[in-house]
């Protein structure tokens, strides 16, 4: 039976981490769920003397450190005098030493959002007039790296692990309360609860290195882990952790005391009590993550959390549920197998936790989104479109399993109704079935004993020579048990004999065989949808993404009119068609007249953050009188910030700007606006 079974699991298996490491892989650095809405100064402004302070406004409120806003002059020393202050709401300022001189700064940020995910971002302001810098903020990769891998990844395992926990807890309770005594079953459960307790010790060594430096060296820095313990998703980890110990309770009487208790009114009671502790359990472990992540942050949290738990608890009965079903189909011993009625009652606490799951969803996904443009103008939409696809394939999977337990019913119903008119032949029948398999098997074990022989060395044939003129004089025979080599074999024969004939009682009801087949189907999906929604909470919300959108718009008017008179601002979107190739791209001409102008061009993400691009070209062309275009390649200032002085404008007209812009080695496209200039 093993061996029939150990290529279909294995191959759920490297389709878990297939999909794993491929969605891990392509969704990077952990996505900003706080957005910059302001600044001020404003990005790009030139402004006639030093400010006194750098204060930055988000879509929410951030968790901030000494080093969380930091700014740097043209020579890239820090000027800023240490941790930020919460100003109001969810602006935060930092202060600058005094007597300043001109040039750009750099401003660098670097905070945890409401929702636990880090964020981070750059920009530059000019005092008196720009000015080259040295400034460097590097790729700043706030949640990303190895350890933002292996922060998602560990995720995702507690995420698996409370789904095979939960679900397969209320399997047994409220399917198949026989399943309390298949160690196929234990196994399941225990390491759910392995993985999930694992997984969480996981998070919180790492917690502290992916919200700031990314380094390995951090994640045993003690004082760092101290800090984690103070914020708000360290101390969701650790209630986590006081939880599962709660669990381990729960697990010890659900295969102890449960498993041993005859049926009556006191196994009925234990059930009733199991039920209501392991809810209590299973809903506060659930809110573990409500309590620190997207739920708890934004629109009506006070309605989104219970929510969000419930959404949590109705996936984790689901699937969960469906990978202890599939255990059960294939792992559960022939002396207690699954019968028709646990695989009715899973499918009806399977229709409830969809029906949950959904009115949970559309909740959800409004609160999320906020407008339908979303679903397809945000990667936040993409992901949830992907995610309801796969939710609709597993329930048309799931309707096709529900198909073969109906016929699984009949059979059982018909079965036994013949069984009661037909006992002796049954049996006869059962008889003749178990001696072709002993035959079957005999002639293998037969075929490898004649190989043995074959291979047999000559002091093995001598040794038998010697018993058999032992037998010829009368000698005591060996008896072959006592070797135990030859034990070992009997053994394996005997192990064989048994497996082949559950195996062949296993496969001769086709309704049961398709059931394990389209369940199985249904748990590949399963982990797929897993994985996309592990990468779903780990990205920008759609209304988040834009709202900064809106914002970044609204800076970028703002800069334009705090401008010097007669200065020329243009914003173009664009797309390369590339993994990350969306950005917006602004042009300041200053003072956009005849002959010589200053130039500065800044490279935005769709979300109001600087985008580090490897090129960008800008040319004037003026159609009317012919001219053109003239290309200018303004310099690499900082990030998402080029600059170009001496650009010549010959005359006054409607001249288009159109800008080259590039995100990597082949992906690169052109926009243009015209404007009056002179």
């Amino acid at each position: 039976m093993t061996r029939t079974i150990t290529p279909r699991l294995r191959t759920l298996v490297l389709l878990f981490l297939a999909v794993t490491g491929a969605l891990l892989a392509g969704a990077g650095p952990a996505s900003a769920h706080a957005a910059l809405t302001g600044s001020d100064p404003a990005q790009g402004v030139v402004v006639p003397k030093a400010p006194d302070q750098v204060s930055l406004t988000f879509s929410e409120n951030v968790s901030t450190n000494d080093d969380s806003i930091r700014v740097l002059d043209p020579q890239g020393k820090r000027v800023d005098l240490g941790k930020p202050n919460n100003l109001t709401g969810t602006s935060y300022g930092v202060q600058l030493k005094s007597g300043l001189g001109k040039g750009t700064y750099t401003v660098a940020w670097q905070v945890v959002s409401a929702d636990s995910h880090p964020v981070a971002g750059a920009y530059t302001f000019s005092v008196g007039a720009p000015s080259a810098t040295v400034a460097s903020v590097g790729d700043q990769n706030a949640g990303g790296g190895a350890v933002g891998w292996l922060y998602g990844f560990g995720r995702y395992m507690s995420y698996a692990g409370y789904i095979v926990l939960v679900g397969g807890a209320a399997f047994v309770l409220a399917c198949w309360q026989r399943g309390a005594g298949v160690q196929a079953l234990q196994r399941l459960v225990v390491g759910g609860w392995l993985t999930l307790t694992a997984a969480t010790l996981w998070l919180l060594l790492l917690r502290g290195s992916y919200t700031t430096s990314g380094s390995f060296g951090d994640i045993v820095d003690l004082d760092l882990l101290g800090q984690v313990l103070q914020t708000k998703t360290g101390a969701a980890l650790v209630s986590r952790l006081l939880l599962l110990a709660a669990a381990a309770l729960f697990i010890a009487v659900l295969f102890g005391t449960y498993d041993k208790r005859e049926e009556g009114a006191d196994k009925r009671d234990l059930t009733f009590g199991l039920a209501i502790g392991g809810t209590v359990v299973a809903a506060g472990l659930a809110a573990s993550w409500a309590m620190a992540e997207h739920a708890s942050t934004g629109l009506q949290p006070g309605i989104a959390m219970p929510v969000d738990v419930l959404h949590l608890l109705a996936v984790a009965t689901w699937l969960g549920g469906l990978a202890a079903l599939l255990v059960a189909l294939y792992r559960a011993p022939a002396d207690i197998p699954v019968d028709s009625t646990a695989v009715r009652r899973f499918s009806r606490v399977a229709f409830g936790s969809v029906v949950a799951l959904v009115g949970t969803g559309v909740y959800q996904s409004w609160r999320q989104l906020g407008s339908w443009s979303a679903f397809t103008d945000t990667a936040y939409g993409q992901l949830l479109l992907v995610k309801i696809a796969l939710v609709a394939l597993l329930v048309g999977i799931a309707s096709v399993s529900r198909r073969w337990t109906g016929r699984l019913a009949a059979t059982a119903v018909a079965r036994t109704d013949e069984d009661d008119a037909t006992t002796t032949d049954s049996a006869r029948t059962e008889s003749e079935a178990d001696v072709d398999v002993e035959a079957d098997v005999d002639a293998s074990v037969e075929a490898e004993e004649e190989r043995e022989t074959v291979k047999a060395s000559a002091p093995t044939k001598q040794a038998a020579g010697t018993a058999d003129t032992a037998v010829g004089t009368g000698a005591p025979a060996r008896d072959e048990t006592a070797d135990p080599d030859r034990a070992a074999q009997l053994a394996r024969q005997q192990a064989a004999k048994d497996a082949a004939r559950q195996k062949r009682v296993r496969d001769a009801d086709p309704n049961r065989f398709g059931l394990r087949r389209s369940v199985l189907a249904e748990a590949g999906v399963a982990v797929v949808l897993l994985a996309v929604t592990t990468v779903l909470t780990q990205t920008e919300p759609g209304r988040t993404e834009q709202d900064a959108k809106a914002a970044a718009a609204s800076s970028s008017s703002s800069s334009a009119s705090s401008s010097s008179g007669g200065a020329l601002t243009l914003d173009m979107s664009f797309d390369t068609g590339g993994t990350d190739g969306k950005g917006v791209v602004r042009v300041d001409l200053d003072p956009a007249a005849v002959g010589l102008n200053e130039m500065h061009v800044y490279v935005q993400r769709p979300n109001g953050r600087a985008f580090d691009i490897p090129e960008v070209k800008v040319a004037f062309t003026l159609a009317a009188k012919k001219i053109g275009p003239l290309p200018v390649a303004p310099d690499h200032v900082t990030t998402g910030h080029w600059a170009a002085d001496g650009v010549q404008i010959p005359m006054a007209g409607d001249w288009q700007v159109s800008v080259t812009v590039r995100t990597s080695d082949i992906d690169q496209v052109t926009v243009s606006k015209n404007a009056q200039i002179g």
